[in-house]
């Protein structure tokens, strides 16, 4: 079986950082303040690092979702490769024969690719497929046999393996992304300083700024700000007319609360702990003390998000509770053990669509008891703006002293 006999990385958590980090520290690449690997909170800070986004999505037949941004998703793989310099050469082929020779060659040659295969044609991710729902999401390939397995660093500690036909197929089935592999060259160390400074100021204005691309109100302090009018309201788009009871509001509530957590790769303070690690670095290399004291506010902010996730499923609410205990116990079984246990990734999927469906059938909060959980949940979001805003305040002012040396 062509694969890397020395790959061990699987520290990355997210796609698009954990994957770039993943392959960099199998290269041996080195970051020349630690020297050792780029860790996850470096890249996450240079691909634009922190956000708030708040999006909501109704589609006839499916489940409503609420979709909450943690970190900057405006092409945050590419930022990084620019910013640092790094070399991609870009594989792509319409043929799928063509694609494993590529990946299998690739891998003989001692490199290990970024692919984006179609996550719901995987079998660890335990997805319902749906002609209608797809997702390419970077992962590193480390070994791959035609007939056999492909071996897969992917969000988990464990190495991962699916059937190659699985993989083949997971490969076809985007048009943009399909057959394409991405090898890396080496970061341009002497660019560290700047990449930093870009990404502290993509984070300032993503925040507090008008974004690059869509409403305003959708992404940082303003939309902390109208997720609090849309939980204390009562008119159209408020969680009193579109998410009150039954199916669509655990729905609303399970879909935040995944988005926030290690259940989308994101840690327990929203990102916001990774962030204060990345500012932490960045004081060091660019001999900036003012943001080691931003890293603090950061810290503090992510512990009010702690505080949100407790409000978004409170654990001693019925049905809220057990959903979160089975959605933490399915994240935490994939990172732990990945393919290793299936088994209870599926059984805790399976659990999550009954919970759905019991909601449907039966809900068992009332209405004062709904109102109170989304009361509270508009004070801990209002908590949060209050710390954001804070911290984001004090790192446009570090920006402003360090673009005015």
């Amino acid at each position: 079986m062509p694969t890397l006999p020395q790959y061990t990385q699987f520290d990355g958590s997210y796609w698009d950082t954990g994957s770039i980090r993943n392959a960099l520290g199998y290269q041996g690449a080195i970051a020349p303040h630690t020297d050792e690997a780029y860790d996850e909170a470096m890249l996450l800070g240079i691909s634009g690092g922190i956000a708030f986004g708040y999006f909501t999505f109704h589609y006839k037949g499916y489940d409503p979702q609420v979709n909450l941004l943690t970190r900057n998703t405006f092409d945050p793989m590419q930022r990084i490769f620019e910013r640092l310099g790094i070399e991609v050469k870009l594989l792509r082929t319409a043929s799928v024969e063509r694609m494993r020779k590529n990946l299998i060659e690739t891998l003989e040659s001692g490199q290990a690719p970024i692919a984006k295969p179609d996550m719901y044609l995987l079998d660890y991710n335990c997805l319902e497929y749906d002609d209608a729902n797809w997702a390419t999401m970077p992962l590193v390939v480390f070994g791959y046999e035609p007939g056999g397995d492909a071996s897969i660093s992917d969000r988990s500690t464990q190495p991962l393996h699916v059937p190659a036909g699985s993989f083949d197929r997971a490969m076809s089935r985007v048009k943009k992304d399909r057959h394409g592999l991405m090898l890396l060259g080496e970061p341009d160390n002497e660019r560290l300083p700047e990449a930093i400074r870009a990404g502290l100021r993509d984070t300032v204005n993503l925040m507090i700024e008008k974004p690059p691309k869509g409403s305003a109100n959708n992404f940082g302090i303003k939309a902390l700000q109208r997720w609090q009018k849309m939980l204390g309201g009562k008119g159209k788009g408020s969680w009193a007319k579109e998410y009150a009871n039954g199916r669509a509001c655990l729905a609303a509530h399970t879909s935040a609360y995944s988005f926030l957590t290690p259940a989308f790769g994101k840690s327990w303070g929203a990102d916001r702990d990774s962030y204060a690690d990345f500012l932490r670095q960045a004081a060091d290399v660019l001999g900036e003390n003012q943001l080691g004291e931003v890293a603090v506010l950061y810290d503090k902010a992510g512990k009010t998000w702690q505080n949100l996730f407790d409000a978004l499923l409170p654990p001693d609410a019925a049905l809220l509770g057990r959903a979160r205990k089975v959605i933490n116990h399915k994240a935490a079984t994939f990172i732990d053990m990945g393919s290793k246990d299936l088994e209870t990734i599926a059984n805790c999927r399976d659990e999550l669509a009954s919970l759905m469906q019991l909601a449907e059938d039966d809900f068992p909060l009332d209405e004062d008891g709904m109102a109170k959980i989304r009361e509270n949940l508009r004070e801990c979001v209002a908590l949060v703006e209050a710390a954001e805003t804070r911290a984001v305040l004090a790192l446009q002012e570090a920006c402003a002293t360090m673009d005015g040396d």
